[in-house]
């Protein structure tokens, strides 16, 4: 066989061998960092720079109800009479393909377990607008009219941020706010601007008798609004827990939205 034949089939054998690595993508590096940050972390570091006022760190206060509580179910969303609750939304156009398919993906995790389902809005009167404004917010619960929804492209577009901030559209708040935290989690003042004070107030909620939750995806991480880097949260738990997972809704997340909506 003449040399330059030999030396062809070496080239194929090496390169079937070891192929061609792939370019590392944009989207490649979003779902890598998926499991890097806890929720608090992505959500404050998104809204240090918005000029919007939130409370908590994410939350719009309400434009009609002078606290943050559905009296008397007052901001959930109807219920349908197949025993669904369908929530419009719309995307903005400022979102990319991939984008679009995160929001779509997180929303759908909603459907299964829960009677909640997300539907893109066609005529209703009240509707989530999905929008690319300064941060990561939402309002608690349902609003009336169209009601916005901010996931900043820079740093808001993740499934369990965009499972966090529809949570909220629902009416759940977060957990380390709840009545009875105080009994589960110590806030440190010390480790936080006093001027942050505020966005640990414990809340009048609504709790639906169930076990506060380390495990929610709507728990804030150690460090929420530290100014040292030292915990602001410290779970009591006898056991190790991690608080600020972004990954998906826990159990007791599903269970609370089931129980809320009657589902």
């Amino acid at each position: 066989m003449p040399l330059a034949c030999v030396s062809v089939l070496l080239l194929l054998a090496v390169c079937q061998a070891q192929p061609l690595s792939e370019p590392h993508t944009g989207e490649e590096q979003l779902l890598e960092d998926e499991d890097t940050v806890d929720i608090s972390t992505r959500i404050l570091s998104s809204n240090n720079q918005s000029d919007t006022f939130l409370l908590e760190g994410d939350l719009l206060p309400p434009t009609h109800r002078n606290a943050m509580k559905c009296w008397y179910n007052s901001c959930l969303w109807p219920k349908s009479s197949d025993g669904l609750v369908y929530i419009p939304y719309i995307v903005n156009s400022e979102f990319n393909s991939y984008e679009t398919r995160v929001i779509s993906s997180a929303l759908s995790s909603f459907h299964g377990p829960t009677c909640i389902r997300f539907v893109p809005r066609q005529t209703q009167n009240d509707y989530i607008s999905v929008e690319n404004q300064s941060g990561c917010f939402s309002a608690l619960g349902r609003q009336g009219g169209r009601q916005v929804l901010s996931l900043n492209r820079g740093g808001c577009v993740y499934a369990g941020i965009v499972e966090h901030e529809f949570n909220h559209a629902l009416g759940f708040q977060h957990e380390q706010t709840r009545s009875d935290r105080d009994q589960y989690v110590r806030i440190n003042w010390a480790n936080m601007d006093p001027t942050m004070a505020y966005n640990f107030y414990k809340s009048d909620t609504n709790n639906l008798n169930t076990p506060y939750d380390y495990g929610s995806i709507m728990h804030y991480g150690r460090t929420a609004f530290s100014n040292n880097g030292r915990e602001t949260i410290t779970p009591l738990s006898s056991s190790p827990v991690d608080i600020g997972q972004r990954q998906a809704l826990s159990s007791w997340d599903i269970k609370r939205i089931n129980m809320l909506y009657s589902c």
